[in-house]
């Protein structure tokens, strides 16, 4: 076939080399009938985003294989080895439920280990937040984990862990991506040191676990936690490994597991999406649930760093919340807990992100806690860690489902955060309320949010380029007004610049730069563009909010705040 991107070319006739191997090349050769797929294979080559390097599997610079994980792990290998010339390195290595990780993951021991570095290996699958932990509790100097998140069977990916047991930021990650772009393919080094490389399991696991009981227990009595009946779910991914354990070493001795969701698949068999943000992906937990009483059901994602949960609501049905909800309960919890046992003197702080609900900022203010906010993704709130030694971090989140308790990992944890979501069901059930009536109390002293997430999936080569066009249509043409109420201000976090259109002032956001539009209108409502960088998706987060502290019932205000975002959604072309 004829290829006329000259770009492409060059790339494919690279791979024909013998620096691939042979399956790697007939795979190509197979491409070569089909233009466009090979032209997605090669079009570009992966990049780090907000957390990682995330792709679909397959052969070419644009997807994730055995020399695209090998050049990048060569990269960070030569990088630790400039960083800690007086010492030999050493990483952590885990991987997840999804096709090939094991085999991923192996390649990478072998390229860690080719290189000098002394690699611990998890002998089986394990969660993405045992895994920030292990790099702490090894004294490793970086941690990585083979993992796609929630996307689809075809993706898989690879995060890297700094010595914090936070993923990497800056400067790390700009010197890393500069290492590995210098290389060649040819300089991968692939043959293993077999004694460089010692498997662990066991002997992390139990200290983990120990942990996240530890961090995740608070208020509940033995008899509460008898009382309260959990369904649990792990979507076919590795929370299997540490969660129904870690409830049970807390007390709880009523757990249903959905059994035909427990074995690991990578191919997700029962699910559209193992994602739990999505309602369908709980519909089997929610049954079962339906049958045993369950006073919550709880959802994890394939690595074990997000959950989605359900809680009984004022009529006694099973209702799902979303990230920004179960966040504003969970800090909650944790800022009354340090409030009435442990006192709060000023020190402490919550955390999350500026696409998440305005409204943690309001609980920080009423618990007089230091509030900070940062970009998308968790390695930032790990960063607020390191960089605040001084400072206690009590807890913190994102919209995303994503929740932290306390410092001992460095990054959304669904392990510990089950065990938190169990506790507050447990607790407010045995003082004759809810986790659901708490959220309507706290709405009802703070003022009442709702927000709404809008993903905008974009494949594909013409994909991104829609999303690079939309992003800037927005700037350059922004919104005057949205569902009737005027724009008042724009952030802008690509040129860190935040316009006042009232009084016609700019001021300097003091965060780190990202592709990332903030439109804030008169009545408190706020809307934030974004494309993922994880994805092929363009992400709108719309949040609504009504400041009466006292209303006729929740249902009435939880109206108006849907016919609102509605409104938004209509004016943004988004429905």
């Amino acid at each position: 076939m004829q290829i006329t991107d000259s770009s492409i070319k060059n790339k494919v006739e690279e791979w024909l080399t013998p620096v691939f191997d042979q399956d790697t090349q007939k795979e190509i050769q197979k491409l070569q009938s089909s233009p466009e797929d090979l032209k997605e294979s090669f079009y570009k080559d992966l990049e780090f985003g907000t957390g990682g390097m995330r792709g679909v599997m397959g052969v070419g610079t644009n997807r994730i294989n055995k020399y695209t994980l090998g050049k990048s792990t060569q990269g960070l290998s030569n990088y630790l080895l400039k960083q800690f010339s007086e010492e030999q390195p050493k990483a952590v290595i885990a991987y997840d439920c999804r096709n090939n990780s094991d085999t991923l993951a192996k390649i990478v021991a072998d390229v860690f280990s080719a290189n000098g570095i002394k690699v611990f290996l998890f002998s089986s699958l394990r969660p993405t937040p045992e895994l920030s932990f292990a790099v702490k509790e090894l004294d490793c100097h970086c941690g990585i984990v083979l993992t796609a998140s929630h996307n689809p069977p075809e993706y898989n990916g690879y995060k890297v862990y700094w010595q914090d047991g936070g993923q990497l930021v800056p400067p790390q990650d700009g010197e890393i991506i500069a290492e590995i772009n210098s290389l060649q393919y040819a300089d991968v080094k692939f043959e293993t040191n077999s004694e460089l490389i010692q498997y662990i399991d066991k002997e992390i696991d139990t200290v983990f676990i120990e942990q996240s009981v530890k961090n995740g227990s608070f208020a509940a009595t033995q008899e509460a936690k008898d009382n309260t009946t959990i369904v649990f779910t792990s979507l076919h991914g590795t929370s299997i490994t540490a969660v129904p354990e870690t409830l049970e070493k807390a007390g709880y001795t009523n757990v249903h597991i959905v059994k035909e969701q427990a074995e690991p698949d990578g191919n997700f068999p029962t699910v559209k999406s193992p994602n739990p943000e999505e309602p369908e992906a709980l519909a089997m937990a929610m049954e079962l649930a339906k049958e045993v009483n369950a006073d919550i059901v709880i959802g994890t994602d394939p690595d074990c760093d997000r959950l989605g949960i359900a809680v009984r609501n004022n009529k006694g049905e099973l209702q799902l919340l979303n990230g920004n909800q179960t966040m504003i309960v969970m800090t909650w919890f944790l800022l009354e807990y340090y409030k009435t046992k442990k006192g709060l003197n000023g020190n402490e702080f919550i955390a999350s992100t500026i696409v998440s609900t305005p409204m943690m900022k309001t609980l920080s203010e009423a618990y007089n806690v230091e509030y900070k906010e940062v970009l998308t993704g968790f390695k930032w709130i790990a960063k607020l860690i390191k960089d605040f030694p001084e400072k206690h971090f009590i807890g913190g989140g994102e919209e995303s489902f994503g929740f932290m308790v306390g410092d001992f990992v460095r990054d959304k944890d669904a392990v510990t955060s089950t065990l938190l979501a169990c506790e507050i069901v447990a607790y407010t059930k045995a003082n004759k309320s809810s986790f659901y009536n708490k959220l309507i109390e706290l709405y009802t002293d703070h003022g009442f949010y709702k927000e709404n997430l809008v993903s905008l999936v974009k494949k594909g080569i013409d994909g991104a380029a829609e999303i690079k066009q939309t992003m800037i249509d927005l700037r350059e043409n922004p919104p005057k007004e949205l569902n009737g109420e005027q724009i008042v201000l724009i952030e802008d976090y690509q040129t860190s610049i935040a316009k006042n259109l009232q009084d016609h002032t700019e001021s300097t956001i003091d965060i780190p730069k990202s592709n990332v539009l903030i439109f804030y209108t008169e009545l408190g409502s706020k809307i934030a563009a974004r494309p993922s960088g994880t994805e092929p998706k363009i992400k709108f987060y719309i949040s609504v909010q009504e400041p009466l502290k006292s209303v006729i019932n929740f249902e009435t205000i939880n109206e108006l705040l849907d016919k609102k975002i509605i409104l938004i959604k209509k004016d943004l072309k988004l429905v």
